[in-house]
């Protein structure tokens, strides 16, 4: 963020929340506070931390931008959308961007389920008339720029494929605005939501207290002996090397998560919150990413890490393989379809 802005020859002067976020921990306040921009957040919520409440119709002048405040809730009791038009004349008249959290979405909108179970139908059909109002009051050609986009587990359902990106073009491929009756849209998102992972629960109060500080300084290196010893307390060692890899040889107690884009998310669904973390990996630099990816979700700091291989780490430890398949090797025994000659015994090393 620092280095874009600086990339682009401008100044952070404000710092906009759309709402409490359930899927990762915000890192407003620290941006706001280490550049001095105004931090904007609903007025209606109650944050112990400096900022300033906006509500509905509120307009802010940023140089020459006008930004205007929409009440959106749905995705939360206290969602806001943000409206930016050019020139600073304080209507947010015109098309330009909308900024629209986990409101509106592409093709889909915010799930309603994560504040709480007894809000659910309230906030579903706060949600649809939310949509509904921001298409019909702006222009159809207004841009919108939601938080989460697609395969996000804060959508409330698959899509986005058609959307062009304009409030026009939803209004053919919107799940809030291609039915037209509020009862079987509140049917049809609720029977529609998956699970979302374990660790959601830890957001919303951690960033309703502001988020936490971050250290990405190295973890403590840890040695074999010490790892060892992690494992049998029940601890978490958590092996960051591609899914082959660990499959192919790996010390025993450890657990591979694959250091990938959905990393912290998967380790955060499965992970009993509070459990030690230690990183182990092939590289300093791939302990790195993934204590950044931790620290997203509220892992501040890894209890240790260790890189070099198993080789290394892992020295004088039981290892361990097991066999693995490919796609090509799942066809039903019925199908009549002929397997290649490496699924023999059901099975293929990869």
């Amino acid at each position: 963020m620092l280095s874009a802005a600086d990339d682009a020859m401008v100044a952070i002067t404000h710092v906009a929340e759309t709402h409490l976020h359930n899927d990762y921990v915000s890192g407003g306040l620290a941006l706001s506070r280490r550049t001095g921009a105004t931090y904007l957040h609903a007025a209606a919520e109650v944050l112990p931390f400096d900022h300033r409440g906006v509500g509905d119709g509120d307009v802010i002048e940023v140089g020459s931008l006008t930004v205007r405040v929409v009440a959106t809730p749905g995705h939360t009791q206290h969602h806001l959308s943000y409206h930016l038009t050019e020139n600073g004349d304080g209507k947010g008249a015109g098309a330009g961007a909308l900024f629209t959290g986990g409101s509106l979405l592409y093709g889909s909108v915010g799930r309603t389920d994560l504040v709480a179970a007894d809000l659910t139908d309230t906030l579903t059909r706060l949600q649809y008339r939310s949509v509904r109002g921001m298409i019909d009051s702006l222009p159809g050609d207004t841009r919108f720029y939601p938080t989460h986009g697609f395969g996000s587990f804060c959508s409330s359902s698959q899509g986005g494929d058609d959307s062009d990106g304009t409030l026009a073009g939803e209004r053919s491929v919107n799940l809030a605005l291609t039915i037209e009756d509020e009862d079987n849209f509140v049917e049809r998102l609720v029977s529609g939501l998956s699970d979302h992972p374990a660790y959601y629960a830890q957001m919303s109060p951690m960033n309703r207290a502001g988020g936490i500080p971050v250290d990405l300084s190295p973890a403590a290196p840890v040695d074999p002996t010490e790892l060892l010893r992690r494992i049998h307390r029940g601890e978490w060692v958590v092996d960051l090397r591609n899914r082959r890899a660990y499959a192919t040889d790996h010390v025993v107690g450890t657990i591979g998560i694959e250091l990938d884009d959905p990393f912290a998310t998967y380790l955060g669904w499965l992970i009993p919150w509070g459990t030690a973390v230690t990183l182990v990996d092939d590289t300093a630099e791939e302990l790195v990413e993934a204590q950044r990816q931790l620290a997203r979700i509220g892992i501040d700091r890894p209890a240790g890490g260790a890189d070099g291989g198993p080789d290394v780490w892992g020295e004088g430890h039981d290892r361990a393989s097991y066999p693995t398949i490919t796609y090509s090797c799942t066809a039903p025994r019925d199908s009549g379809r002929r397997l290649p000659p490496a699924c023999s015994h059901g099975l293929a090393r990869t």
